[in-house]
């Protein structure tokens, strides 16, 4: 099927689908979680092909670690699609609400955007749940995963377009592309795609970003944070900086910097270092870090601007608060960032100065993610600061129209004519 065809085969089921109503999302949405744990055999087989042909092709250990699609995955995925069931339906909300005049009346009104473009490298749980979000907030989607995945996306595709439709779900409201060509024809169908949502390398992103005139919502970095204040407590840091790290590196919000005030650097870094020798990972430290694990290996500047994904970690002792907030917002990539204090007002400071879509207070940089943060899961982190920043949940793919309730009223009656608007906040709920 060319490429054309599927995506206006999503148009149009795009207005179909912004109209079914919340039963209807909600069981189609359970009939593909029973779907996939009922075809659980042959999304595995397909997956240990991918992996089995990944490894012969020396796929990066990044990309490898994402690949795998067994049990674990297929419990996440299909608890984040229960989730989902859950929330309340996106589409429809009352934004808004102002009298103009007597019986006339605007509403602004949550509408889903149309349909969604998502390009991703690897990872197959991210097609699951693009394609559980967008099928709840009413958007049709076109999938374009990595070659590596291909008969993994495959099986899961199938599953998934042939549960939704048998459930109720209008034909061709998800789409799988399969080819590298027809990236390039999608970026270039401005006219059939509302939103482009690309999930991969920094080169990957920017690449979707310069080549297509359809907005982009993404992020290209992951260079997140973790700063300790001189307050710290350091059993606790020590705790929150390795879940953050080692919890699971091939990921975007895992630690890639820590930042250590100068005070605390003697009592933390030699039980941290003990702690991530245990763990396996490699510390790149500035001399002062080096002076007190002497097994760190040297730091240089690319270091502070280098997302790992991998068991590596940049180690900077910094003077102050300030010099902590300097380095982040100089190298960070505005993705999450992570203060470890006992004083509120030190992390007042940091939440108000450091810009990033995320910033946490004594906890995990890991928490960052769509699931966590109760959106049922995540199509992924925006770093942009326009319509959706964050993890993009539900409402990150929805957009508004305004509706406007009259009674006969024309301009000309307020334009010279006598009537005045009264522009009043309403309290009642729009007729429908």
């Amino acid at each position: 099927m060319k490429t054309r065809d599927i995506a206006e085969a999503a148009r149009r089921a795009s207005r179909s689908l912004a109209g079914l109503d919340r039963t209807t999302k909600d069981s189609i949405l359970a009939s593909i979680a029973e779907a996939l744990e009922n075809n659980r055999d042959v999304i595995f087989k397909a997956n240990r092909e991918d992996l089995a042909q990944a490894e012969k092709d020396n796929l990066e250990t990044p990309l490898l670690k994402r690949l795998g699609f067994q049990e674990d995955k297929l419990a996440e995925v299909v608890e984040g699609l229960k989730a989902l069931t859950s929330l309340e339906d996106p589409v429809g909300r009352q934004l808004d609400a102002t009298e103009l005049d007597e019986g006339l009346e605007l509403y602004k009104v949550s509408c889903p955007i149309g349909v969604i473009g998502m390009i991703f490298e690897s990872r197959p749980d991210a097609l699951v749940q693009i394609a559980g979000l967008s099928l709840k907030s009413g958007n049709a989607v076109v999938l374009k995963g990595g070659s590596e995945a291909s008969r993994t996306n495959r099986a899961l595709f199938t599953v998934i377009s042939q549960a939704a439709e048998q459930a109720g779900a209008p034909q061709g409201w998800i789409g799988l592309l399969e080819t590298r060509d027809q990236i390039t024809d999608l970026l270039g169908m401005d006219d059939l795609i509302d939103l482009l949502i690309p999930r991969g390398s920094n080169e990957f992103v920017r690449y979707i970003m310069e080549n297509s005139h359809i907005p982009v919502m993404g992020h290209a970095d992951g260079i997140c944070h973790i700063y300790v204040h001189h307050d710290a407590d350091v059993d606790q840091a020590v705790k929150i900086i390795l879940d953050s790290k080692t919890q699971y590196v091939a990921v975007c919000n895992a630690l890639e910097t820590l930042l250590v005030h100068r005070d605390i650097a003697p009592q933390l870094l030699p039980v941290l270092a003990q702690a991530l020798d245990q763990a396996k990972v490699e510390i790149r430290g500035d001399s002062n870090v080096r002076h007190t694990i002497p097994t760190a290996k040297a730091a240089v500047d690319q270091d502070w601007s280098t997302e790992y994904l991998d068991y590596i970690l940049a180690i900077k002792t910094v003077d102050s608060l300030d010099q902590a907030i300097d380095h982040i917002n100089t190298y960070g990539s505005g993705h999450t960032d992570a203060i470890l204090t006992q004083d509120a007002q030190a992390s007042k400071r940091f939440f108000a100065q450091v810009d990033s879509s995320s910033v946490l207070w004594n906890c995990s940089t890991r928490f960052a993610d769509g699931f966590r943060y109760g959106l049922g899961a995540e199509v992924g982190i925006s770093t942009g600061k326009l319509h959706a920043r964050g993890p993009v949940g539900l409402q990150g793919l929805m957009t508004y129209k305004w509706q406007l309730y009259g009674q006969g009223q024309i301009v000309g009656d307020y334009s010279g004519g006598g009537k005045t608007y009264t522009h009043r906040p309403i309290e009642h709920q729009k007729p429908f």
